[in-house]
């Protein structure tokens, strides 16, 4: 895991993607921008607790899978971990990423570098992401809104781990 970038505005760094009932929503997560966040290294960069985002988040995430089969399941642990209010973007990132592995199944252990490795691929909501199509690994699963709206790809793994539980890793394999 890259420990050693400056952080990048408007990055998967602070925002996911769900699927709610109107089709895609992205979810924010603030930052305290103090004198500017563009030279800031990713693990100085502070969340901004000063708005209620939070609650504002909670309430999007129930709307949007509140009847997806699995998200009872998770929530409450889900909720709990956002609620412990991390200072750093770096520390609630990766809670929330242990969180998903660990929920999800995968043991990987994530190794974080000790200087900046620019040979890393970034995945950016600004720029297309073909990877999964290109090697021809992309495939839906059920989503609350499908019959609705399609299956939608490129969403946080929320959306995979409140649909399919404990399928979820072997949709990932």
């Amino acid at each position: 895991m890259e420990a050693c970038e400056n952080y990048q505005k408007q990055s998967y760094r602070n925002r996911c993607r769900i699927y709610a009932a109107e089709g895609v929503q992205n979810l924010n997560f603030p930052i305290v921008h103090s004198g500017g966040s563009i030279n800031i290294p990713i693990r100085e960069v502070l969340v901004d607790w000063s708005t209620p985002w939070l609650a504002k988040t909670k309430r999007c995430i129930d709307t949007a899978y509140s009847s997806s089969p699995f998200f009872d399941y998770y929530r409450d642990s889900l909720y709990a971990l956002l609620d412990t209010r991390p200072e750093t973007l770096w520390d609630l990132d990766m809670g929330i990423i242990r969180y998903f592995m660990q929920k999800i199944g995968l043991n990987t252990k994530i190794v974080c570098t000790a200087e900046y490795a620019d040979e890393h691929v970034d995945i950016h909501p600004k720029r297309p992401n073909s990877i999964l199509r290109d090697l021809g690994l992309e495939r839906p699963y059920w989503q609350v809104f499908s019959g609705k709206c399609g299956f939608i790809p490129n969403l946080s793994v929320m959306d995979l781990l409140f649909n399919e539980g404990p399928g979820a890793i072997g949709w990932l394999l």
